[in-house]
């Protein structure tokens, strides 16, 4: 079986797919997620190079992809000095995720299907990705690492 057109994505409150559906405009996937940049190589000082992303990607209503907002709350070193504080990294990337949700018209929460798509920021990739190892096909949404696979039926593996 080939990698669906237009891959379905569920949505699972209180877990990793919680914040996404559809609006006045299409569809989003939004997610605060860590990620490395590309080709890094954990060394000493790695904490430095682990960032907290706040991200919205819009659809439109056929799953072709639109824009992204991309944003970094900071970095792992800052968020271990400030666990806890209101301006904590964490704390940052989350309110910034309310004001970006915030800002869809109509927004509900529900089960979304979107094309593959891939862009590239702070050398970081962004992106659902498709491909095929050893005969089975997949699709992953980075840099979150969510895996979707046959039945296609928008459940994910980690």
């Amino acid at each position: 079986m080939a990698v669906p057109e237009v891959i379905p994505i569920a949505y699972e409150p209180k877990h990793r797919t919680e914040t996404i559906g559809r609006y006045a405009d299409g569809q989003f996937l939004a997610s605060i997620t860590y990620a490395f940049p590309e080709g890094f190589r954990p060394d000493d000082g790695w904490e430095e190079h682990k960032r907290l992303y706040t991200v919205l990607h819009t659809f439109d209503s056929e799953g072709r992809y639109r824009d992204s907002e991309v944003w970094c709350a900071g970095t792992w070193a800052e968020q271990q000095r400030d666990p806890y504080g209101d301006n904590s990294v964490l704390s940052r990337a989350r309110i910034h995720l309310a004001k970006l949700l915030r800002s869809l018209p109509r927004r509900s929460y529900t089960d979304i299907a979107i094309r593959p798509f891939q862009l590239t920021v702070d050398g970081v990739l962004f992106g659902l990705l498709t491909g095929v190892d050893e005969g089975e096909v997949w699709a992953e949404l980075y840099p979150d690492r969510l895996g979707f696979s046959e039945p296609w039926d928008g459940t994910y593996d980690t």
